[in-house]
């Protein structure tokens, strides 16, 4: 039931003390930096599915991704808060729990398709064709939760013009990846169809994040169940369409010494997704997603310099390419620098309320959430004997992976690559940093 007039005047009061114009301000700083972050690892996560050129089947991939997801999932989130937080959270708020189980299943068929996208086009133009996400994100963030509502002109100028920036670069693309495809323009089309799947999937994932950040579950919490929904889900499609689980046992096993690069990309997606998270709980839908979609640079500059995708095209198909990706980017920083105006916040505060007497959840608790600030003694607990198990098992399975693995059989420039990494671990540090000071990983 909804609150009665008095209460309401009380909460109002409430959320213009703890949520001012500058915890606002605060609040968007650090969704910027998660978004930046997150596009970084996100773009390098997609790396190892450049595999399915050396013969391995996309769901064999996928499944060994989603593995190397799970595996990580369990794990940051156990050595960074404890699996007693996680826990007590969930219970706080069991009915996200099948929401978390939903978005891990969009999210698996989504990534399942990026390999397909990859294999037909490549790496360099796939990305930006299901980066129009950015587009999903912003429809349902505006239909369901009430982003943009009072925001001024100029935030819907922003907003608009980036949309429209997004769908002209991925036009540019596609037609360009058509022309200039050298598996010739039926598998264009699939790639291109495999790639927008994918986007319109992970669009609609954001659906579950923002309902449960809304609430104010911690994004470690989710992201614990969401694997639940990836990996059974890649089972389920494994087994059905990839010709069995016995196929994907072979195929595994004869690709042995090509897991570890497998189980890394896994481990940079969660990364990279963690972030897109926190972005997505501090900014929203509309800003978080566009963001973090910065994801098409670096997924350009592993394509381009890595793998030397870009090296095929005469050089008016590569303007095509390189213009279409920077058209892209430019809409989405045009969307991400749309800052939320006090009228604007106060609609999410609106959304946040419906959810709260929704679900009987406390208003000023999930108000602190939202704001990044702790509210029970969950953040005192400590971690369990099992919680360093559980991280020394993980670690286990990667040191067992990386013995006797060897480099993939693709071409590669391996001091681009080592340039790549080296900037993907200044990101990480500095961003890490800049979340644990002021939220605590809250």
């Amino acid at each position: 039931m909804w609150l009665a007039v008095s209460e309401q005047s009380q909460v109002i009061a409430e959320t213009k003390r703890i949520a001012g114009p500058p915890a606002a301000r605060s609040m968007h700083s650090l969704g910027v930096l998660c978004g930046i972050a997150a596009g970084a690892w996100l773009g390098a996560a997609e790396a190892p599915t450049k595999l399915v050129t050396a013969g391995l089947s996309p769901y064999t991939i996928s499944l060994c991704m989603v593995a190397g997801v799970f595996v990580a999932r369990w794990t940051l989130p156990t050595l960074l808060r404890g699996t007693s937080y996680v826990a007590s959270d969930l219970r706080a708020r069991p009915h996200l729990i099948v929401w978390a189980i939903l978005a891990g299943a969009l999210w698996a068929v989504a990534n399942t398709l990026t390999v397909f996208a990859i294999r037909d086009v490549g790496l360099a133009v796939a990305f930006p064709l299901w980066n129009a996400n950015s587009l999903i994100g912003i429809f349902w963030g505006i239909l369901l939760f009430r982003e943009l509502r009072g925001a001024p002109a100029k935030n819907w100028i922003k907003v608009v013009f980036g949309s429209l920036a997004i769908v002209a670069g991925a036009t540019m693309l596609g037609f360009s990846t058509i022309r200039s495809s050298p598996a010739g323009s039926g598998h264009a089309i699939g790639g291109i169809a495999a790639a927008l799947g994918a986007s319109l999937l992970w669009g609609t994932m954001y659906v579950p994040y923002r309902k449960a950040y809304l609430s104010g579950m911690n994004p470690l919490s989710f992201v614990t169940i969401f694997t639940i929904g990836e990996l059974g889900t890649m089972f389920v499609l494994a087994a059905s369409l990839a010709g069995g689980l016995h196929q994907v046992a072979e195929q595994i096993i004869t690709a042995r010494h090509f897991l570890f690069w497998l189980f890394l990309g896994g481990f940079c997606w969660v990364i990279g997704d963690l972030f897109q998270q926190y972005a997505t709980k501090y900014i929203g839908i509309g800003r978080g997603i566009p963001l973090s979609n910065t994801n098409q640079l670096w997924g350009l500059a592993w394509g381009a310099l890595v793998f030397g995708e870009l090296t095929g095209l005469d050089r008016s198909h590569q303007i095509v390419v390189i213009a279409g990706s920077v058209v892209m980017i430019l809409g989405a920083l045009s969307i991400s620098t749309a800052a939320a105006s006090s009228e604007e916040h106060n609609s999410t505060h609106e959304a946040l309320l419906r959810e709260c007497n929704r679900y009987g959840l406390d208003y000023n608790v999930a108000l602190m959430a939202q704001a990044g600030l702790e509210h029970d003694s969950r953040a005192a607990s400590k971690k369990r004997w099992w919680d360093y198990l559980i991280v020394a098992a993980a670690a286990g399975m990667f040191v067992w992976f990386a013995w006797g693995a060897t480099l993939p059989p693709l071409q590669m420039n391996l001091r681009w690559a080592g340039a790549l990494c080296l900037a993907l671990a200044v990101v990480l540090v500095g961003s890490a940093w800049a979340l644990w000071k002021r939220t605590r990983f809250l």
